[in-house]
């Protein structure tokens, strides 16, 4: 390695030998620069520059003083914060701007979450999604935003204007969507709940939106009593209020939404334990929601919902009447999805009652329906319903023939899946006929029935051919000459 440190120069008066080989080149540079614009410091040589003092013999020219400030007045170059600006990185430069602006605090929350990401991908390993993604030091538009919100929001808080503080931190939240960034998003959203306590001037609608994050944070970790918590703290601040969201749906709406679906999901773990009359109450709250919020199509899954915790409950006549509803609903709504299920749920109902004929009434009604809206989906659903009832009570050739119009209507909707699921059907109940007249023939241990079988045998065709009139059309064929 080199050594930079001053040494002095000796001249001999006639030539200039530098041993400072770096500032020689810099001064050639600067006169090259100059002479090629003409101006004033185009004179300046550098056998001028290193000048011999007036004396005989070797002189020592020039300190070290006097060629920095020579180089400082002449040369222009990068300051210190300009160098070591473009030595360090990113991130140390950005944590420097916010000391240098008086940002301590967001300095230390930035330095903190950068450690946390840090820490989390080291726990999950190589091979980890969030491995696979830049620590967040080395995302620069990561570290951006940060920046920027980061400092608005201390600087607010300084001035006491927490809706201020609360925007730039749900500003933050809405810049981490990815579901390895989930962790930052939510520590965004928690922050935006204590600083929502502290805002007084807005009604109580950041409070209420907080309450609203919240509730999406803990439903999202499977903590359903504590997500019910805060929507029903969301819909209390929202009752009354005129308050939208971006995409215009007023927040009361969005709560009853949200309402619905956490009482949904709270009274499936009610009914996976048995605890049938708490589901049903729960599930009553969550039709309220449902009607509340005015969605028609929450409205009829609610009913569902409510219809089947009934029907667990052993109360198979109300069961059987809120589905009506839930029919109703459907059938105004065209939608095919919840009226299949619907069905399927009376059919369900009737037959465990052993009132088959009136199931097939109602299964009639459905089909009809599905055919006068031309709701292909549903005109499946109800011909299949329609073809296992048959089928499970020994009717296979209606049940065949149910199955045949399924299939026909999946042609429609280019559903190759369901078509081969309905040929399967059809496949089936064909083969449950073909079984009831061979042990037919089988059991009558008789010549023509064996000749029934032996002619089934050679064509493959209709068990209940005519043998004679095979025969005849063998022999018809026989004679044809080639």
């Amino acid at each position: 390695m080199k050594n930079t440190s001053f040494t002095p120069f000796l001249t001999d008066g006639n030539c200039c030998k530098p041993v400072y080989k770096a500032l020689y080149n810099a001064i050639e540079e600067q006169a090259t620069e100059c002479g090629n614009c003409k101006c004033q410091t185009s004179s300046v040589s550098k056998l001028e520059v290193l000048k011999p003092l007036e004396d005989d013999g070797i002189h020592l020219i020039k300190d070290k003083d006097g060629i920095d400030d020579y180089l400082a007045k002449n040369i222009k170059g990068l300051s210190k914060q300009e160098a070591a600006a473009n030595r360090n990185s990113y991130k140390k430069n950005i944590c420097i701007d916010m000391l240098r602006q008086g940002y301590h605090e967001s300095f230390s929350e930035l330095f903190t979450l950068i450690q946390k990401w840090n820490a989390l991908r080291e726990a999950a390993g190589p091979g980890s999604a969030i491995w696979q993604q830049k620590s967040l030091e080395e995302q620069p538009d990561k570290l951006d935003q940060l920046y920027h919100f980061l400092t608005r929001a201390e600087a607010a808080q300084r001035a006491g204007h927490y809706e201020e503080v609360y925007d730039n931190q749900l500003n933050l939240a809405y810049c981490f969507n990815d579901p390895e960034e989930k962790w930052l998003r939510n520590y965004f959203y928690e922050q935006c709940f204590n600083t929502a306590q502290l805002v007084k001037i807005d009604g109580g609608k950041r409070e209420a939106q907080a309450h609203a994050n919240m509730g999406l944070i803990h439903e999202e970790q499977g903590h359903v009593m504590k997500a019910a918590e805060h929507y029903e703290a969301f819909y209390q601040l929202t009752v009354g209020s005129t308050w939208k969201d971006v995409t215009g749906h007023t927040y009361n709406s969005l709560a009853c939404e949200h309402l619905w679906r956490i009482y949904t999901l709270l009274a499936d773990k009610m009914l996976e334990n048995k605890e049938h009359q708490q589901a049903i109450k729960t599930l009553i709250k969550a039709l309220k929601m449902a009607k509340e919020g005015g969605d028609m199509k929450m409205e009829g899954e609610a009913a569902y919902c409510l219809s089947l915790a009934y029907s667990f409950a052993g109360e198979q006549q109300t069961a059987l009447s809120i589905l009506n509803t839930s029919v109703k609903t459907f059938t105004a709504l065209c939608d095919s999805a919840g009226l299949g299920r619907a069905y399927a749920a009376i059919a369900k109902f009737l037959v465990s009652q052993e009132k088959v004929s009136e199931t097939i009434e109602y299964l009639g009604e459905f089909m009809k329906a599905a055919e006068n809206a031309h709701l292909s989906q549903s005109l499946v659903d109800a011909c299949v319903l329609l073809g296992n009832i048959y089928s499970e009570r020994g009717k296979y050739n209606e049940a065949f023939e149910y199955f045949s119009r399924a299939s026909e209507a999946a042609k429609t909707l280019n559903n190759l899946p369901l078509v081969d699921e309905t040929k399967t059907y059809c496949g089936i109940a064909k083969a449950h006929k073909l079984v009831v007249a061979f042990n037919g023939h089988i059991e009558a241990e008789d010549p023509v029935s064996l000749k029934y079988l032996l002619a089934w045998k050679e064509n493959r065709s209709d068990m209940c051919t005519d043998p004679l009139t095979v025969e005849l059309d063998k022999e018809t064929s026989a004679s044809k000459p080639l």
